[in-house]
């Protein structure tokens, strides 16, 4: 009998009918072979547990459009897994679990390729899913199996067999202290000419865009590149504090100004003074408070709560907000003359979606980002993956992105992010468009947004070499990309 790649004939120990026994021979007598390149279905390697089970099990997987192959004992397994090709593994892990996990730890690392693996067991725990986790399975399930499951298991790790790896594009971030700013988009750059503009000066800056888009990031750019770098950069969320705090957290109070005023506080414009004051989701505060803001900037002084003395600041007010300023005017609910001292300047930030070219730089800086954060190297991103991401809706816009990444290169195996580490509902949500795609042919604009979609992922997200493919000037490709919400 073959001995393992160590030279230890240690034992993949199997169970058959609740005793524990070592299988000499392989159900035939043959060294099972890898599929060979484009032939079908997909080939899964059956390890460990007994016959009965295993019968079960290829039920099921030939269900899913698969086949079983089982092998019964360590030598011929070692063999298989050499051989390679197999589309994934499958193993069972019974109450010798954590021998049978040495078992893998030892072969795993000696093999050119590292295979998918699945696993069921019949004593799952967290400890045993950790150390699964660790070693690269991609799902434990327990058994008794649940025919839906390990078919919904088995479609997601055939699925992501089957995509392409993307190289990631290289990336050239811009610091702004321990901050990054990625874009090469049409619509960044107009920003950035602002921010060049309006640094070197001490203007009041009113800054607009949606959650997640990057306003703090642009305030402070603002006062990295202006006169006041040296000195304090306070960021203030209107809407995260009460209002009952809001006042004593800007301006400060006198110790006894009220019940719990213990000791005097030091505001943030105080904070601030001689450097730059942010104020995020200004529209989020009330006309009281809106009105002493204003006094504030005007009169470059303030007065803590419960105090009459009046104390100069100097200090750069930068604000930003989510919201429609002049609508909430129109409605009595913001300050005109307020809105008119902050928008000095006014720099709009695009969505995630208007952003084109910067939609693949962000993910390939953020899986960089992450995969150091988190010890992974990840080089390429699937098809698939990409597409996926192309198609969500970012109501989060940047944020959404960044936390969609650290949550997939967390759960990434291997080098190459795929479909199955993003969010599961994604997963489904695509597989009903699959399937509804089958359905009623394509609308011609649905033809060609969905032509002009596979063009972007295949030129990473480049809008000028995509407009080449396409044979468009790249301003008609920019206003299909945003009628079509690409």
């Amino acid at each position: 009998m073959d001995t393992p790649p160590s030279g230890r004939a240690r034992r993949f120990p199997l169970r058959n009918a609740g005793h524990e026994m070592i299988a000499e021979v392989a159900l035939d007598d043959t060294v099972l072979q890898p599929a060979k390149c484009g032939t079908t279905p997909a080939r899964l390697l059956g390890v460990g547990g007994d016959p009965s089970l295993f019968r079960e099990l290829a039920r099921y997987v030939e269900q899913s459009g698969a086949t079983l192959e089982r092998t019964a004992d360590e030598a011929t397994t070692l063999q298989a897994l050499a051989h390679g090709g197999w589309d994934a593994v499958l193993t069972v892990l019974d109450r010798d679990a954590d021998v049978q996990l040495e078992w893998w730890e030892e072969v795993l690392p000696r093999l050119a390729v590292r295979p998918r693996m699945i696993a069921v067991t019949p004593a799952p725990s967290m400890s045993l899913a950790l150390r699964a986790t660790e070693l690269g399975v991609t799902a434990v399930l327990p058994l008794p199996l649940e025919r839906d499951q390990l078919r919904a298991t088995l479609n997601r790790v055939l699925a992501a067999a089957a995509e392409t790896p993307l190289p990631l594009p290289t990336v050239t971030p811009v610091a702004v202290g321990p901050y990054q700013i990625v874009s090469q988009s049409a619509a960044m750059v107009d920003v950035y000419r602002t921010i060049a503009h309006v640094a070197p000066s001490t203007a009041t800056v009113l800054i607009q865009g949606e959650s997640g888009t990057g306003k703090e990031l642009v305030a402070r750019a603002i006062h990295a590149h202006g006169p006041r770098n040296t000195r304090s950069f306070v960021a203030v969320n209107c809407a995260a504090i009460p209002e009952n705090l809001l006042e004593s957290e800007l301006f400060g109070h006198e110790k006894g100004a009220f019940t719990g005023a213990v000791a005097r506080k030091i505001g943030r414009f105080e904070r601030a003074s001689g450097g730059t004051l942010f104020l995020d989701e200004i529209g989020d505060m009330s006309l009281v408070l809106q009105s002493k803001i204003l006094r504030a900037i005007q009169e470059r002084e303030v007065e803590r709560v419960g105090g009459g003395e009046a104390i100069p600041v100097d200090v750069r007010v930068i604000a930003a907000t989510n919201q429609d300023l002049k609508q909430m005017i129109a409605e009595g609910r913001f300050r005109e003359d307020l809105y008119y001292r902050l928008a000095v300047v006014t720099i709009r930030l695009p969505q995630l979606a208007a952003r084109g070219d910067d939609f693949i730089l962000l993910t390939s800086h953020f899986l960089q980002e992450f995969g150091r954060q988190y010890g992974k190297r990840i080089v390429a991103i699937s098809d698939r993956a990409s597409d996926l991401l192309r198609g969500h809706t970012w109501i989060g816009n940047v944020r959404e992105l960044r936390n969609v990444i650290e949550r997939a290169v967390l759960v990434c195996e291997g080098d190459v992010l795929r479909s199955v580490d993003l969010p599961e509902e994604w997963l489904a949500g695509a597989t009903k468009r699959e399937v509804s795609s089958t359905g009623p042919l394509a609308t011609l604009q649905e033809a060609e947004a969905r032509h002009i979609a596979q063009v972007l992922t295949h030129t990473h997200g480049q809008i000028g070499e995509a407009a080449q493919i396409l044979g468009v000037h790249r301003n008609t490709l920019a206003r299909k990309i945003k009628e079509y919400h690409l």
